[in-house]
């Protein structure tokens, strides 16, 4: 995927190495394990698919009487899922907003920024339409998609591109990161914007081009147990254990910076 991936993977490792920064009033007296069984039911922004799928093997492995069940999407449809009632026991979102307007409902109190992420340009692999930056997502000869502009890739990928004074020519809006990359995948696009973190786990079918610093943008993810959570004893293990330093070991080998 090129040199600047390999180089800002480097980074992203010795800054967790250097340790975990925590959010305010950190949740106390997590049960022990003895106590943590039965399913926990996570709802998880679409980017964490792999390193989430990780963290609940982890998980499991040092809680053997717990089973994670993943629900991921786009946080605005977890989001509205929770509002409608779903049971959920966690959310993670990949933007403050959505979590605040589900604070706002009263679903969660406190909640806690446990990883944070930016943007890089994806290419389908070798970079057929030569795509060098920015400016190539104003060229109406080029089949370009973002994220739909009510998730939280497609309203950041907007605000990137405001950032270089750019008017995207979009042909396609995708409801969350995983269809957008799947369609690069699939070559049907010569460019979007995802995750920097999406890059790492599109395998050989994506590459990534890089957005300048000064355009691009960080994206905060909060965690939070819901205040009806059907196992909420499991559900504090599980955020504690995602904010853990070993936790945030497995983020970082996905791209994830430390909040």
């Amino acid at each position: 995927m090129g040199r600047w991936w390999a180089v800002a993977a480097v980074l992203v490792m010795a800054a967790a190495c250097t340790g975990t920064t925590r959010s305010p009033g950190d949740v106390s007296s997590p049960p022990t394990v003895s106590e943590v069984t039965g399913e926990v039911l996570v709802s998880a922004a679409a980017s964490l698919t792999d390193a989430f799928a990780e963290v609940a093997a982890e998980f499991e492995a040092s809680h053997p009487g717990v089973e994670v069940m993943l629900n991921l999407g786009p946080s605005s449809g977890l989001r509205e899922q929770i509002l409608e009632g779903a049971p959920v026991d966690v959310f993670a979102s990949a933007n403050p907003e959505n979590m605040e307007q589900v604070a706002g409902a009263g679903e969660v109190g406190e909640w806690f920024v446990f990883a944070r992420n930016r943007l890089a340009i994806a290419v389908p692999a070798g970079n057929p339409a030569g795509i060098t930056g920015l400016d190539d997502f104003g060229r109406d000869d080029l089949v370009i998609g973002l994220c739909a502009e009510a998730v939280p890739c497609g309203a950041l990928a907007r605000e990137a591109l405001a950032r270089a004074g750019i008017t995207p020519a979009i042909d396609t809006n995708e409801p969350d990161v995983r269809a957008l990359l799947t369609k690069l995948e699939a070559d049907e696009l010569d460019a979007g914007i995802a995750y920097f973190t999406d890059l790492a786990s599109g395998g050989s079918g994506v590459d990534g081009v890089e957005i300048p610093v000064e355009d691009n943008v960080v994206a905060d993810y909060p965690i939070a147990v819901l205040s009806t959570a059907p196992n909420p004893g499991v559900a504090v293990a599980f955020v504690e254990f995602v904010r853990s330093e070993h936790g945030q070991t497995i983020l970082a080998g996905f791209g994830f910076e430390a909040p």
